[in-house]
């Protein structure tokens, strides 16, 4: 007898308030691992929490019990939270980073962002196209200084984060070089081999991106100034990333946690 392989769509939260390429490539990569179709579920009935900084989210919904159980995959913090009861109340199959993992005082050897694995869902062949990409968080398209920098040079591609997901990657994929104030910029070059650097995220919390780095080796100091960019020593665009061991454990460690109970005909 043939099994019957469960291909009922998994519910996940992501978020949908501003367009934005890093939440979007969360039900991509989801779809891509468990092999079923992914749909948006509101925060009390996500089947699992994949992509972003959501456990502040995840902390409000479950700090009681409830009947439905959630499972974390590769989700951080955004800040340090208070009280982490609510950890009782999911279950937490990876964590993006071990700051997360300090902060809500759980013991976990490995880590990863499920970002990562968007280059095993649209590959690219590495070919440089010598543009040097600035990824700016969505809150910072507007930022008179970049603007200036663009203009400056032809050299400079702006990559909105607002723009579909498949385009953005794509063009990340090409770049000789990336700057990102969006951590998923950083994270998506990193996913596609290309070298980058991060750029001052102006009113957004440092925690998650020192969380992702932490998590792959990565030496992260502090992040450079727009108007710095022309002085930046630039790698070669063909070099190894230094941390890439780290880049694949983590994604080792994204694909290895995934829960075989919420895969297509998978059993607990």
């Amino acid at each position: 007898m043939n099994a019957v392989v469960d291909t009922s769509p998994l519910s996940l939260h992501w978020w949908q308030a501003v367009p934005n390429f890093g939440d979007a490539i969360s039900p991509v990569v989801l779809s891509h691992v468990s092999g079923r179709k992914v749909v948006h579920a509101g925060v009390n009935k996500a089947d699992i929490w994949g992509i972003g900084s959501l456990l502040q989210v995840v902390k409000r919904a479950y700090t009681a019990k409830k009947d439905l159980r959630p499972v974390v995959w590769g989700t951080g913090l955004l800040h340090a939270v208070n009280g982490t009861q609510f950890t009782k109340n999911v279950d937490i199959a990876l964590l993006r980073g071990p700051i997360t993992a300090a902060l809500l005082d759980i013991e976990m050897s490995r880590f990863g962002d499920p970002g990562l694995l968007i280059s095993d869902v649209w590959p690219h062949d590495r070919t440089p196209n010598g543009k040097i990409g600035i990824v700016p968080h969505h809150s910072l398209m507007d930022d008179l200084v970049l603007t200036a920098l663009l203009d400056s040079d032809a050299k400079y591609q702006l990559i909105d984060p607002r723009d579909p997901a498949q385009d953005v990657c794509a063009a990340i994929a090409a770049c000789d070089h990336v700057f990102a104030s969006s951590l998923h910029g950083l994270i998506v070059a990193d996913a596609y081999g290309v070298p980058n650097s991060w750029l001052a995220p102006m009113g957004q919390s440092r925690l998650k991106y020192l969380d992702y780095a932490a998590a792959v080796g990565r030496a992260m100091s502090a992040p450079i100034m727009v108007e710095d960019i022309p002085m930046v020593d630039l790698p070669k665009p063909d070099a190894e990333l230094p941390y890439q061991a780290g880049i694949d454990a983590c994604k080792d460690a994204v694909y290895a946690s995934f829960p075989k109970a919420l895969r297509a005909g998978g059993v607990a």
